[in-house]
């Protein structure tokens, strides 16, 4: 099973408007994807995302996803090592799913596959 590391790193955001100037002065570009319930910046391979008032999911901080080639199978080896899951793997777009778990302090980690 394959790792390739935090490419993706979602923000939960109480003004979206006011972040996305923030985050295209700090990143230098204008956001890919901008729509009212999130805004997504890609920069050197990196993924960051805007997500209004923690999204459905109530981020309450910054979540990294790492990137995984089989989610079922690293939620399977993570649980076993102690962590517990949060949100489990479901789809969020054509060929993407995400899951999150948390380590045994409570810090919220996030799983992303592509197919």
């Amino acid at each position: 099973m394959t790792n390739h590391g935090i490419k993706t790193v979602l923000h939960p955001v109480s003004d979206v408007a006011k972040a996305k100037a923030v985050y295209a002065a700090l990143l230098g570009t204008e956001p890919q994807a901008d729509s009212e319930y999130y805004v997504g910046f890609d920069v050197a391979g990196q993924h960051i995302g805007l997500v209004p008032n923690g999204g459905p999911q109530a981020m309450a901080s910054p979540v990294t996803y790492w990137h995984v080639s089989d989610i079922e199978a690293k939620l399977a080896e993570v649980t076993a090592a102690g962590g517990t899951v949060k949100e489990a793997a479901h789809e969020v777009g054509p060929g993407r799913l995400v899951a999150t778990f948390t380590d045994a302090d409570g810090n919220v980690l996030g799983l992303l596959q592509d197919s």
